[in-house]
């Protein structure tokens, strides 16, 4: 009776021969381990052990054999081959060591990242991300959430400014989104809550391990609400349920790779700005009111709150000047506004948004806005635009905080800064 063969097909990532018997290690499917191969001269035709005592390592083959009834390879998965055929092998040395024994430039690994996912600690990064995909969209679904995809290529940014990358649209000049902002307000004189996971560009000239210039974002607009704490109650609640979520899915894995995982969030505090600056002003910064937090300023007070044991919290209650024309202001000057730091660096910002129609036309001249540019926008205020607010989260800074990464770069596959546009 023939055996019941297994199927593994994947790439070799180390191969040895000792005496009569071949081992190879293949990296397969999206498995974080490889398959230890075991390839015996006796158990196996002479083209399958002339091609095993052969292989170069990254090739491409498809294997199969036999699971062995008794498991010896530490790795944890091991396949007995009977048959093994190599797809495709290299035509040159491969960049990054397959083995991951001898670590490459950071560089090598973004621009060789198809390479790089062979290696446990990327693919397991990537797996991340898909995951906090996978359940960002669960979430806002099952808390009946619309989900829409708004325009890429528009007439007037979100913010003014000259943080847009300019494009020709036939006769016109039209931009890169910096944010779907205006849209989502929009669509709150038609429907009462929605959701887009959605890139952004900003053509700012970063040069930072937290920026970039094309970012993944989710972005959340909620209708009748009765003040910005109905939206931070959801955000706060979202974070809670991903770093639950990730940590009970991906935990042990991730931590295995080596990755700072932040654990489950189970409370996010919320201080003022005013409480904010006076931390910092006790830290030894010289922060005035109305300053916007630089790096150093967020790094330093999110290590003041780790040493709490608070890895995230808001910030709210900021100067209405340093905010965006849609934001609704409150009184002594400041604006129904917040954001969100974890670990130190700021993952997203929002809060309640000016829907009254003649409000948001003296916001806008205060800005030094052409309200001309933004018609479009403001017909929808004209028809019974609600109470509304939302927020804009980085996806890559939320995951970069989730896993400790050093730089965002390694959270994205094919990143976009001043520098880099290829691969």
């Amino acid at each position: 009776m023939p055996e019941n063969l297994e199927l593994v097909e994947g790439w070799v990532v180390n191969a040895r021969v000792v005496g009569r018997i071949a081992f190879l290690e293949v990296i397969d499917d999206l498995s974080l381990k490889p398959v230890t191969v075991v390839v015996k001269r006796d158990e196996v035709q002479d083209e399958v052990w002339k091609a095993a005592t052969s292989i170069k390592l990254g090739s491409a083959v498809r294997i199969r054999g036999v699971k062995p009834e008794r498991v010896v390879s530490r790795k944890g998965r091991e396949l007995h081959a009977r048959l093994l055929q190599v797809l495709a092998e290299p035509v040159d040395l491969l960049p990054i060591d397959p083995t991951g024994k001898t670590p490459a430039n950071p560089e090598a690994y973004i621009n060789y990242r198809y390479l790089a996912l062979r290696l446990p600690r990327y693919r397991a990064i990537f797996l991340a991300r898909s995951l906090l995909m996978n359940l960002t969209r669960e979430y806002f679904y099952s808390r009946g959430f619309l989900e829409v995809n708004t325009p890429k290529i528009v007439g007037a940014g979100a913010e003014g400014g000259a943080t847009l990358f300019v494009v020709e649209y036939f006769e016109r000049k039209a931009y890169l989104s910096q944010s779907p902002q205006l849209y989502k307000q929009m669509l709150m004189c038609g429907v009462p809550r929605v959701f887009e996971i959605t890139p952004y560009f900003r053509a700012e000239k970063f040069s930072t391990v937290r920026h970039l210039n094309e970012s993944w974002g989710l972005d959340v607009e909620m209708g009748f609400i009765n003040g910005p704490e109905d939206v931070m109650d959801v955000l706060d609640d979202y974070i809670r349920y991903v770093t639950r979520r990730i940590n009970e899915e991906l935990g042990s894995t991730l931590r295995e790779q080596g990755f700072e995982l932040l654990p489950p969030v189970e409370k996010i505090p919320r201080y003022t700005y005013r409480e904010a600056v006076d931390i910092l002003r006790g830290l030894g910064f010289n922060v005035r009111m109305g300053d916007d937090l630089d790096t150093q300023a967020e790094k330093a007070l999110g290590e003041y709150m780790e040493r709490q044991g608070v890895y995230a919290y808001f910030i709210t209650e900021y100067p209405w000047e340093a905010k965006p024309f849609y934001i609704m202001k409150s009184e002594g000057g400041l604006s129904k506004s917040f954001d969100l730091d974890i670990r130190g660096i700021e993952v997203a910002s929002g809060g309640q948004r000016e829907h009254r129609y003649a409000e948001l036309l003296g916001n806008m001249r205060e800005k030094g806005l052409n309200v001309e540019d933004f018609s479009f926008y403001l017909e929808a205020f004209k028809y019974g635009m609600p109470p509304h607010g939302g927020f804009g989260l980085g996806l890559d800074r939320l995951l970069m905080t989730l896993l400790g990464l050093p730089n965002i770069r390694e959270a994205v596959l094919f990143p976009r800064d001043r520098f880099r546009l290829v691969p």
